[in-house]
């Protein structure tokens, strides 16, 4: 599963916004709305357009945020982007 890759939805598809300590992201496809915390708003936009695994998304994110170790935030990535796929906004490429 940490070299599964994902693709994030298309940027035209989410309306992604920021409320204090949540984010609401409004999937036009699904018409659903989710609210999430960070790490998950910071990931959807390290991937951009890619297709992505754990590791280029830790290496992306890095170059913004200290993650400590790149090879220990993969393992967590993976869960993450795991649970936004589960959401519908990034599927597996």
């Amino acid at each position: 599963m940490a070299d599964r890759a994902y693709r994030a939805a298309p940027a035209d598809a989410l309306r992604i916004e920021p409320l204090g300590e949540l984010t609401a992201i409004f999937d036009r496809r699904s018409m659903q709305t989710h609210l999430v915390v960070s790490p998950l708003p910071e990931i959807l936009d390290a991937m951009g357009a890619d297709a992505c695994t754990p590791a280029r998304v830790a290496e992306r994110l890095a170059a913004t945020f200290d993650l400590g170790g790149a090879g220990e935030a993969q393992p967590i990535l993976a869960e993450r982007l795991g649970e936004l796929a589960a959401m519908g906004l990034v599927e597996r490429a």
